[in-house]
């Protein structure tokens, strides 16, 4: 019997699952031809660049200088937001935790990478809950020593750590920070055992060096070169791969040490799943950014090298930064609670 044309046949299973498929890519569609559209029209607000690290720091200094170039470009205001705490990691989460809108970013320092082993548990994912944009910029990290310290290159420092084991020392900003965890390297790669005496942010480990309480230390150019100059710092090498612009007669550890790298950089990463043309529309600007004669000028004031990769630079460096940070965490028993 054939149906009249009047009935209403009722659908089969399989017809109604390929009505339910045929609807979900109808919609996936429509999603994917609005995005575009969406991120042509971003911002339509201000946006949010989160520092999870105090003003006036290295990380701060940058953002706000960038911040001031991006808002003209975006015709929004970029608002830095200062989210300390946790080694960075208060200001990291609210990011990771944050809409993938386009209105969040993460203006982040090495302790992303660092942090990823150094605390026993964290509430994001450092390679999952973002998006990269771009790694920004690099700022070298110097070796210096106090002036009584008889070792005039990194090759005489090895040897008369070596000859000392345990009594020669080093001071660091706090345990896990970069100014740690280099010496911590060095440690590693030298086969060399220095006690590790921390103090509560740069200054106080600047002041120790000076006063003769630490043999060693590894900080930033801009703290260090004042003393250098006035001959109560020896300054021995850079942990960049290249020298420093702004010092270019102090080698690098690697010139003496093979692979040697540990410096400040810092990145730019937007919530995971942001859309694509957001982040490129973002990308696009910071690269101007970055060759603006003013930004340049003031980042090598602060020993900064400007660099503005692309994101799947930033990806895979992150990665990199996070295996070689977890070895020398391991090495060293370096722990956050």
């Amino acid at each position: 019997m054939h149906a009249s044309p009047c009935s209403s046949p009722v659908p089969s299973q399989r017809s109604l699952s390929a009505f339910r498929n045929t609807a979900v890519l109808l919609a996936g569609g429509l999603v994917f031809a609005t995005t575009p559209a969406f991120a042509q029209q971003w911002p339509v607000k201000p946006v949010r660049m989160i520092v999870p690290f105090a003003v006036g720091g290295g990380t701060d200094i940058q953002a706000r200088l960038f911040s001031t170039k991006l808002q003209p470009a975006l015709g929004q205001q970029v608002i830095v937001d200062n989210r300390t705490g946790a080694g960075g990691n208060i200001g990291a989460e609210l990011v990771a935790k944050a809409p993938p809108d386009g209105y969040t970013v993460l203006f982040q320092s090495a302790s992303l990478a660092v942090n990823a082993s150094l605390y026993r548990k964290l509430n994001y994912n450092a390679t999952r809950d973002f998006s990269p944009v771009m790694l920004v910029s690099s700022t070298p990290l110097i070796l210096v020593t106090h002036p009584s310290v008889p070792a005039k290159n990194v090759k005489e420092l090895v040897a008369l750590a070596k000859s000392k084991p345990g009594v020669f020392n080093f001071g660091s900003n706090s345990t896990g920070t970069t100014s740690h965890l280099a010496a911590e390297l060095m440690k590693t790669m030298t086969g060399t055992t220095m006690t590790h005496i921390p103090y509560k942010g740069a200054g106080q480990a600047v002041i120790a060096l000076v006063g003769g309480e630490i043999d060693m230390l590894f900080t930033t150019i801009i703290a260090a070169v004042p003393h250098i100059e006035s001959g109560r710092m020896r300054a021995l090498a850079v942990t960049t791969l290249k020298r420093a612009p702004s010092l270019p007669n102090v080698p690098t550890v690697d010139e003496t040490l093979k692979g040697f790298e540990s410096d400040n950089w810092y990145g730019m990463f937007f919530p995971a799943k942001t859309p694509a043309a957001i982040i490129s529309r973002f990308h696009a600007e910071m690269t101007k950014v970055l060759t603006d004669p003013d930004v340049k000028k003031l980042m090598e004031s602060q020993g900064a090298v400007p660099l503005g990769t692309t994101p799947e630079e930033l990806s895979r460096y992150l990665l990199s930064e996070i295996d070689k940070y977890a070895k020398v965490i391991k090495a060293s028993g370096a722990q956050a609670d």
